[in-house]
């Protein structure tokens, strides 16, 4: 029997001159439109600061956080199949190396 990997962010995020491409696991529907992929902005102090400031939970800040990040409303994020979220995830970790 063979084990089935479990990908890497290297499978999916490219990363380039501060920024992260996301590659999805299936498109996400904005605007009419099919998106394949997210570009993340690599994160500022500043949204550190707005981060450490915001009232709600930490997933709900957590989601606010990386939609700003990838441009998008909290409500288009959270459309994404959890594997693709998790994608989105790994992406902002990877800006902590």
């Amino acid at each position: 029997m063979t084990e089935k990997l479990k990908p890497s962010p290297k499978d999916f995020v490219s990363y380039g001159d501060g920024h992260a491409d996301v590659a999805l696991s299936r498109g996400l529907d904005l605007a009419g439109a099919k998106v394949m992929a997210l570009r993340m902005r690599e994160p500022n102090v500043a949204d550190q600061l707005v981060l450490d400031k915001m009232k709600g939970s930490d997933a709900e800040n957590e989601i606010a956080l990386l939609a700003n990040l990838c441009a998008l409303a909290p409500d288009d994020l959270k459309q994404l199949p959890l594997r693709d979220y998790r994608r989105v995830q790994a992406a902002f970790l990877g800006f902590q190396d």
